[in-house]
Order: C-alpha cells, then sequence, then structure tokens
C-alpha cells in the first residue's frame, strides 16, 4: 500500500524549496507534483498563491525552512544574493543537493552594467553604453552617444526612480545630480555602490523573447521565439511563436545558450530582445537582459509546448532529463490584470485556458492568464476578438491598428514596459522617440525594481 508521502527508493529528493511563493513559484509546484516532488517557500505573505500547494516559510524561518527542503530554487531574480550564497555552500559541503540557478546568475541579473558587459565579451549585440563614476563621464558620455541618452542606475531603481533621460546638454548636471548617489551608494537608490550606466538610443521594431532550459549536464534545450506586446507598462500578450521570425531564431539560440554555458546556468532562463537592422538593412537582435527564472512570455508553454517551461525547470534542478520544447500549437497568451472576467464567458471560448493566481484583484496587478489554442489555426484571431471582449481591463487590445496609427507622428513620449513582472516584483522602461522622418523607439532597457509587497 503506498501513501502521498512514499517515494521511491532511489529518489533522493523529495521536497524542493523555493524561494518566493508568488505564481511562478505556485506553478512551479504545480508541475512538480506529477513528477513526484513536494514544494516548501520562503515568502513573507502567508496566503501568497503558492501558499495552495505547500508549506509558506517567513523569512524569520530560514532555518526551518531550509531544514524542509533538499534543493532549492527561486522564483524572481532580486533574491537577496546573502541567502543564494548560503544555500550554495550548504550544496558545496554536501548537506543539500543544489541551488539553482547559480549565484553568479543573480549577481548579474541584478547589474544592468554587468549584464551589457557579459553580452558584450559573449559577442552578443545590445544598444550602446558606457559606465558613468562621475559628471565628466556623463559628459564624455553624452559627447561619445550622442544625445538623447538615458542615464541609469545599474542596480536597484523602483517607481521611476533611478532613471533620467538626458535629452539636451542643459540637462546633464540635472541627471548627475539626480542619480550621483547611486555610485557611493548613499541615498535611497541602492544601497550599493555601483556605477551608473548611460546607455544611447536605437531603432526597433519590435519586441521578442525566446526561453531555454539547461540541464545538469550541460544540455540546452529551446523554445520557440515569442513575441511581446504591452500596455502601460506590463506585459499584455505573448504570441508563440512569433510570426516571421525563423531567420532570427538561430541568432536568438547561439545567444541565450552562448550565456547559460558562460553561467555554467541550471535551470529555465529567458533572454528578452529587440529587432533592429544591421548596417546592410537586415533584420538582426539586440540582447535587452536576462531573467534568470521562469518567465511571464512562457506562460503558453504548459499547454502549447510538449514541455511547459516550468516542468523543464523542476527537470532540469532535480537532475532530471529535459522534455521537448517543441510547440504543439500556435498560442495567444493573455494576463489578467486587475480585475477577473467572468469565467463562464472565458470558457465558453473554444480553445481557452484559464488560470487564476488566487490573488486579490488591484489596478494593474497580474492576477490570471489566458491562453488560447483553438483546434484551427484560423479561428486564433476571432477567439482573441472574443476573449478581449470578456476581459475588464482589455489593456488596448480591443483597438485594432489603422493606417494612421502606423504613420510617424511627431511626438516625444517616455513610457514603461513590463517584459517580466511575473510576481509584481519586475518592471522594465523602454524610451520611445518619433521624429517627423521615421518612427524610432529607443531602449531605455532596463529600469528593475525590487520586489514589491503581493
Amino acid at each position: 500500500m503506498t501513501t502521498a508521502n512514499a517515494y521511491p527508493v532511489t529518489q533522493t529528493i523529495r521536497t524542493i524549496g523555493i524561494l518566493g511563493g508568488g505564481q511562478l513559484g505556485m506553478m512551479l509546484a504545480e508541475a512538480a507534483m506529477p513528477l513526484g516532488y513536494q514544494c516548501v517557500f520562503l515568502e513573507d505573505s502567508a496566503d501568497c498563491p503558492a501558499s495552495l500547494y505547500g508549506r509558506v516559510f517567513h523569512s524569520d524561518q530560514l532555518e526551518d525552512f531550509i531544514a524542509a527542503a533538499d534543493v532549492f530554487t527561486l522564483e524572481f531574480e532580486n533574491t537577496p544574493t546573502a541567502t543564494v550564497e548560503q544555500l550554495t555552500d550548504l550544496s558545496k559541503s554536501g548537506s543539500k543537493q543544489g541551488m539553482f540557478p547559480p549565484l553568479i546568475a543573480l549577481d548579474i541579473a541584478q547589474d544592468r552594467l554587468k549584464e551589457k558587459q557579459m553580452f558584450n565579451s559573449l559577442e552578443i549585440a545590445t544598444v550602446p553604453f558606457m559606465a558613468v563614476n562621475s559628471e565628466a563621464d556623463l559628459q564624455q558620455a553624452c559627447h561619445e552617444l550622442g544625445l538623447p541618452i538615458v542615464l541609469k542606475t545599474s542596480r536597484g531603481g523602483y517607481d521611476g526612480k533611478g532613471q533620467f533621460v538626458i535629452r539636451q546638454d542643459s540637462d546633464i548636471k540635472a541627471a548627475w545630480q539626480n542619480l550621483k548617489d547611486a555610485v557611493t551608494g548613499k541615498g535611497s537608490l541602492t544601497p550599493t555602490p555601483a556605477p551608473l550606466i548611460a546607455e544611447g538610443f536605437i531603432n526597433f521594431s519590435r519586441e521578442l523573447s525566446i526561453i531555454a532550459a539547461r540541464a545538469q549536464n550541460g544540455q540546452v534545450r529551446c523554445y520557440d521565439l515569442v513575441e511581446n506586446h504591452h500596455h502601460n507598462g506590463i506585459l499584455a500578450k505573448t504570441q508563440a511563436p512569433a510570426v516571421g521570425t525563423s531567420h532570427l531564431f538561430k541568432q536568438a539560440t547561439d545567444a541565450i545558450t552562448k550565456i547559460m554555458n558562460h553561467l555554467d546556468y541550471v535551470g529555465v532562463m529567458a533572454l528578452e530582445l529587440f529587432v533592429t537592422k544591421d548596417a546592410r538593412g537586415h533584420d538582426t537582435l539586440l540582447a535587452n537582459e536576462i531573467a534568470p527564472r521562469v518567465h511571464n512570455s512562457g506562460h503558453w508553454s504548459i499547454e502549447g509546448a510538449v514541455t511547459s517551461q516550468f516542468e523543464n525547470h523542476i527537470r532540469a534542478v532535480v537532475n532530471l532529463p529535459l522534455g521537448d520544447t517543441d510547440n504543439v500549437h500556435p498560442a495567444i497568451m493573455l494576463n489578467i490584470l486587475g480585475q477577473y472576467p467572468d469565467i463562464s464567458d472565458v470558457l465558453n471560448i473554444d480553445g481557452a485556458h484559464y488560470h487564476s493566481y488566487h490573488k486579490a484583484e488591484r489596478d494593474d496587478r497580474k492576477i490570471a492568464h489566458i491562453t488560447l489554442m483553438p483546434n484551427d489555426v484560423a479561428d486564433l484571431e476571432p477567439a482573441l476578438a472574443k476573449l478581449v471582449a470578456t476581459l475588464p481591463n482589455k489593456m488596448g487590445l480591443e483597438k485594432k491598428p489603422s493606417a494612421i496609427d502606423s504613420q510617424p507622428k511627431a511626438a516625444d513620449s517616455l513610457i514603461t514596459t513590463d517584459n517580466n513582472n511575473d510576481n509584481d516584483n519586475i518592471l522594465e522602461s523602454i524610451e520611445v522617440h518619433i521624429d517627423d522622418s521615421q518612427t524610432t523607439q529607443a531602449i531605455d532597457a532596463k529600469a528593475k525594481t525590487e520586489k514589491v509587497k503581493k
């Protein structure tokens, strides 16, 4: 007779400890259960989404959390590195069976300058950038990169803090005064002294991401490129696969494989990319940033891939073979923000798959996602229109682009985009500049926020 807590004799890992208890932790636990693994969570919110799937330990109970698990992973990259270092040391001593992803991945993901320097060292193209340690450095960056530029803290920054757009020479002094304390670690911007980073503007046409999993034996399996669309700074829609990007797939897979091998990475990673033109006018990719974890733009894979990103992350962490990442059917994933739709209306649409995060409603909060996979691909766009009609927050998706919308306009605006705000904890920003001659979108590629209270 077996019980719910019975394990094969050969199974040495029984419980996975996850740092964080948001919806990513919840979906990791959902993927772990059929494979025979339980999960526990380190999370200060006792009623977090993941609490439905395992015990939640407060950060004050770190030692109890450690004792309850055999191997460890995380759901957001702003995890304190001291905690990850402690778990890594326990694994090296043999008392635990691993902390994945590795500490170096978090250290780089938490530092915009280190991240771009790593990309360039691996011959992965990025926006032009320079480190800034003084007002003189900033003057030089403005001269070499050309205005406008975006000046940002390389670490920290949240709620619009930690960045300054310099459009003309007269902005330089104000930008330096606004952000200089980050260089010494003074003030509220960041407690860790670090250079500022100045980033130049580039033209781009589309925003893509690629997700891959890397096993402990070094095997890498990549998912299809997907295209992401945002509304008011938050990911609204992901289309998988991204239409018309087959010519860019090898460049994307080569880039993420280089990064993962360089970091000796284990688990799932996302690489955010921008489509631009090279000197010959051909499509090429620029790297924006990595997310060292499962990613919002991969939620479609639960139904849309042979093996979901969540299952492959669990497989990597417990040292099981990775699963097939092939797309089984074209899909569109929509985030549900702020207010739940009527679930009956949603499920009345053929091919709709509803995933609630069991969160309280709050403006612009990610509280669920829906993946559309109608049997006939021709029904995908009509199904999307039906689904959008059911949403209290339509995220601008009810508006179809018109000829006039696509024309260049005399405008200059700052918007934010959130590529991977899966647990109310990360924000991205993009600077968009449009002139009379062409549509110019310039990347202000990273204004990450610290984790905010769920």
